[in-house]
């Protein structure tokens, strides 16, 4: 086994297991029966009690699928899955008369494959999530139906979405040359913010129905809020998110002074109107003390930088071949780079995470300020 390919399992390993750790502890958190004092005459114990049995639920699930899927990478990795992959890609399109110079075909296919080998291997997980742990804490409204409709709508989107996006990023890593990464970047930029329109107005709709909140004594304090923190809401809508599940959340969405509202249905039929007030102030108060704006810059430069990294290791053919690959494919680059090179980033996204609780814990204040 060569040393980069002993190297990077043995961090994934090691990755795998501190974050086993991790979940070690919550675990026991969950199995407490002790009641907080600080939710004393806020929640029932029986509510608790739920909540630490779905958490434990959770959890338990959480550590097989990540048991799983470490050991699937394992595999994968020492048996050369990844390159058996594309070069089953390069073989099938040279049926159609193309070579594997034509990378954006190989790679267009080679992204298909694994797309359906990732939805055949892990179909039966997603099935057990929704339809027995779900299903057995009474959160789970989907039916088989609605479930196969959901997956054949994301499906549809991964091919529409996925295919012209890898090829363009191919295009301008090929074209672009040893400054690629600013073009990839701008090129980036652009396209999450044509999302942030199209996904609420386009794709959104395909799975779930989307009202405006009747006029009333909840819309009128949520207008109430909204107004004097200054959040510019131009619309306010509910989802039908009980078609799904029993869960209930609230958030908003929108570009500049046009911010959108929405809440799910569950939520309003759960809570009275100052509860679900208090969870959109929430909300607002990340909009309020710009923790959107700061997480989009950060993560605009964490992108820029990684595509500067990744031009640096594009070209270091030691790198392919340690994984099996007698070529250099540009998807496969991006693939062994942000995975394997950059795999370090996720301890640092823990902490990250311990950053963005902090400003949760901060948000609240800024919506009563």
């Amino acid at each position: 086994m060569n040393t980069i390919l002993l190297s990077a399992l043995s961090f994934s390993w090691l990755v795998f297991l501190f974050e086993g750790y991790l979940d070690l502890r919550q675990r026991k958190t969950f199995k407490k029966s002790d009641f907080p004092k600080e939710l004393e005459g806020v929640v029932t114990i029986e509510s608790v009690v739920k909540s630490r049995a779905y958490g434990l639920d959770k959890n338990t699930f959480g550590f097989i699928t990540g048991t799983f899927g470490q050991v699937e990478n394992t595999f994968i990795l020492l048996l050369g899955g990844m390159p058996f992959l594309w070069y089953t890609s390069v073989d099938i399109v040279s049926r159609f008369g193309y070579s594997e110079a034509n990378e954006i075909m190989v790679t267009c296919t080679f992204a298909l494959l694994a797309m359906i080998y990732e939805m055949v291997v892990h179909l039966g997980f997603e099935l057990y999530s929704t339809f027995v742990i779900e299903q057995r804490h009474g959160f789970n409204k989907q039916t088989l139906a609605l479930f196969a409709a959901d997956k054949l709508k994301a499906i549809g989107l991964s091919i529409v979405i996925g295919g012209p996006l890898l090829a363009v990023l191919i295009t301008l890593i090929q074209w672009g040359g040893p400054h690629f990464y600013i073009y990839v970047w701008l090129f980036l930029v652009a396209f999450q913010l044509v999302m942030l329109l199209v996904y609420p107005t386009l794709i959104a709709p395909l799975f779930n129905k989307f009202e405006p909140l009747p006029d009333g004594e909840l819309r009128s304090a949520i207008e109430a809020l909204a107004k004097s923190i200054g959040f510019p809401l131009t619309k306010l809508f509910v989802v039908d998110g009980s078609r799904r599940s029993g869960h209930s959340n609230a958030y908003f969405f929108g570009l500049w002074k046009w911010k959108r509202i929405v809440l799910y249905d569950t939520l309003i039929g759960q809570a009275s109107v100052s509860e679900v007030v208090a969870v959109l102030a929430h909300e607002l108060g990340h909009w309020k003390m710009n923790h959107t704006v700061k997480h989009l810059l950060i993560g605009q430069l964490h992108s820029f930088v990684s595509f500067y990294l990744f031009g640096l290791f594009i070209s270091w053919t030691a790198l392919y071949t340690a994984f099996g690959f007698s070529s250099q494919p540009t998807i496969i680059g991006l693939i062994l780079f942000f995975t394997i090179v950059m795999g370090p980033g996720r301890l640092l996204g823990h902490t990250r995470n311990k950053s963005n609780q902090t400003g949760s814990s901060n948000a609240p204040r800024a919506s009563v300020a």
